[in-house]
């Protein structure tokens, strides 16, 4: 009689069987209440862009990045060619303080000023797997409520076309990168080592993901209540820190996690005595 073969491990299934949604310029404009993101078009926004993100005062905006700095708008424009055919791009948006009634053609409040660039990229549907990448920030929109709207509006719109995986990846001494990929609830995963040769240097890669069921759980939340009025001071001071708010989250949803299981193992331990 032939021995009996071991049991062998598999994952869990995923949520859909179909690909994940692509991301559609028809369809993408993306809109908070300080920040709107708005599929790059290269003609209508590289003069804004290139005031906002280039010059010698930005030269250091580029240093993790592939490309940059660039002297000219001619050499900004190739740069802007091929993040188009590689990625989603999307140009970045801030409103006026008061944002008027009244609104542009695409949609976005009147006055608003472009402050950078960020993307979808490494687009894989039918593993549901995307990336938030090639983010470039002028310094009006850095460390500001602003940018982390920013990354709010790409992640619920990723997670909302179907995506299970939402990566990060920067230069491993990229620190301000690193520390904000943290702070939004990315899970660091490791460093690939010699990845990448960009501008000459090696470069070793920080890697980091936010999964679908920690995103629903409790990373929508925890910037939600960040970016409320109710938390900030009438100098516009954070009154709560993001990662006190999602750390409280999570671990009340570990609390519960707990109760039910303490529930279900009386049952298992009846049924198995029986």
């Amino acid at each position: 009689m032939a021995s009996q073969l071991p049991e062998q491990p598999v994952g869990a299934l995923a949520k859909s069987p179909e690909p994940a949604q692509t991301p559609n310029s028809s369809t993408s404009l993306l809109k908070g209440k300080h920040v709107s993101l708005r599929p790059l078009n290269i003609t209508g926004d590289i003069e804004a862009l290139y005031n906002s993100l280039c010059g010698p005062e930005n030269d250091r905006l580029w240093t993790y990045m592939p490309g940059g700095p660039f002297p000219s708008l001619a050499t900004f424009e190739q740069y802007l060619d091929k993040l188009s055919a590689d990625t989603f791009a999307f140009t970045i948006f801030t409103h006026p303080p008061t944002s008027p009634s009244s609104s542009s053609e695409a949609g976005i409040p009147e006055n608003s000023k472009v402050v950078g660039i960020t993307t979808l990229m490494s687009i894989v549907p039918a593993h549901h797997r995307i990336e938030i990448g090639h983010v470039i920030y002028g310094e009006a929109l850095k460390r500001s409520t602003a940018a982390t709207e920013c990354v709010f509006l790409l992640l619920e719109h990723a997670f909302g076309l179907g995506y299970e995986r939402v990566e990060w990846k920067c230069d491993s001494l990229n620190a301000p990168s690193r520390s904000a990929a943290g702070r939004l609830g990315f899970r660091a995963e490791g460093v690939f080592l010699r990845h990448m040769i960009i501008k000459g240097r090696r470069r070793d890669t920080a890697w980091f993901s936010i999964m679908a069921e920690e995103w629903e759980n409790w990373g929508r939340q925890a910037i939600h209540i960040w970016l409320s009025e109710e938390n900030f001071n009438a100098e516009g001071q954070q009154k709560r820190r993001l990662e006190g708010i999602r750390d409280g989250l999570m671990l009340k949803v570990k609390k519960e996690d707990d109760i039910v299981k303490e529930q279900i193992q009386p049952a298992r331990d009846d049924t198995h005595e029986a």
